[in-house]
């Protein structure tokens, strides 16, 4: 299941991997292991942050996710289903409204 996957890393120890020259191998090496379809980063709610498209067919895929986040930089990482429009069109919308309405 495609899942969105958002990382937000706080101020220690992202800025001591940065002035060590080590962050950028460390997200690189976080990447090349989990592999997502899509990847970018930017600030959230003031700190640095990614947005990543993964792919999770089972559960225990969280921790393989997950965890090198959490370890190298003491992340918090969420995710949350990612529906394309052909996923969304499969939903039955209109029945769902008729049985809920």
């Amino acid at each position: 299941m495609r899942m969105i996957m958002l990382v937000q890393c706080p101020i220690e120890p992202f800025n001591t991997e940065v002035r060590k020259g080590k962050a950028g191998a460390k997200i690189k090496a976080i990447l090349d292991a989990i592999k997502p379809e899509a990847a970018y980063f930017s600030e959230r709610e003031g700190r640095r942050g990614g947005i990543f498209i993964v792919n999770v067919d089972k559960p225990s895929d969280v921790p393989r996710l997950a965890e090198p986040w959490f370890l190298n930089f003491n992340a918090e990482v969420e995710f949350r289903i990612a529906m394309t429009p052909e996923d969304l069109a499969h939903s039955d919308l209109e029945g769902l409204g008729k049985k809920w309405a």
